[in-house]
């Protein structure tokens, strides 16, 4: 497994180095404090992992990211930084990993063995299949220090929160709706998975769990039976129906 370190604090490449070669199948391609030479690497040779600084002078890790998706360029990146406050925006813009800086060995570890697992993968790609979640989790994370990954089978919608401005996910099996920030947008939602659907301006579900719709309003299967408030918007009916038979 080829990998690649891109970091403008020279010790912390150092660091990540010497605990690289603890893991026996990765090969340190390059180093780099150079966001921008780190580009132009990547134009020359994808490696299998590229292990990413946030916090960066010149060019931050998120734009950085941003940078790679208009170059069409994909490859597993590991995010490595000091606060976990960018950890959103990262997986947002596609980063398939994040580690806290100082890093872990065992969490080094454990997140190459989710690369490595990845890359076995007969069904993976070297772009994201367009409408698919990275790895099938959404990073849920709050206004608050608060996150977690869920499944996104376990995602029964979507609901805005017009006194708080934000969106919510319903989760299965989990009594209140989780919070997300504010920048989140319908269309970034709906770019998660194939699986959503937009069926008014409040509500997103999931077409897995919608069982029929009864005089406009959604019923849905099991762990989410008892949610009888989401309304089909005119607007969204057509494209609901279209949607449901082709499921």
């Amino acid at each position: 497994m080829k990998a690649i370190i891109i970091d403008d604090d020279k010790r912390a490449i150092d660091d990540l180095a010497d605990k690289l070669k603890e893991c026996s199948d990765v090969e340190l391609m390059a180093t780099t404090s150079d966001a921008s030479f780190g580009l132009k690497m990547l134009k020359t040779e994808i490696p299998d992992l590229l292990f990413l600084d946030v916090e960066m002078p010149e060019m931050s890790g998120i734009d950085f990211l941003k940078e790679m998706e208009r170059m069409n360029i994909w490859c597993h990146v590991i995010v490595t930084t000091s606060y976990s406050i960018h950890m959103l925006p990262a997986f947002r813009h596609d980063a398939f990993d994040f580690l806290t800086k100082p890093i872990d060995v065992a969490e080094l570890k454990t997140a190459i063995e989710r690369v490595r697992k990845d890359l076995d993968s007969p069904r993976r790609t070297t772009v994201a299949d367009e409408g698919q979640a990275k790895s099938g989790f959404l990073l849920c994370y709050t206004n608050t220090e608060d996150f977690q990954l869920v499944n996104v089978s376990n995602i029964g919608l979507f609901r805005y929160n017009g006194d708080v401005r934000s969106w919510e996910v319903v989760i299965a099996n989990q009594k209140l709706p989780v919070k997300l920030k504010r920048d989140v947008t319908n269309k970034d939602l709906l770019a998660l998975d194939s699986r959503f659907i937009q069926v008014s301006q409040k509500f997103i579900v999931n077409i897995n769990c919608l069982l029929k719709v009864r005089d406009n309003i959604c019923v849905f299967n099991p762990p989410f039976e008892s949610i009888d408030y989401v309304k089909v918007g005119r607007l969204y009916r057509k494209r609901l129906v279209d949607r449901f038979l082709s499921f």
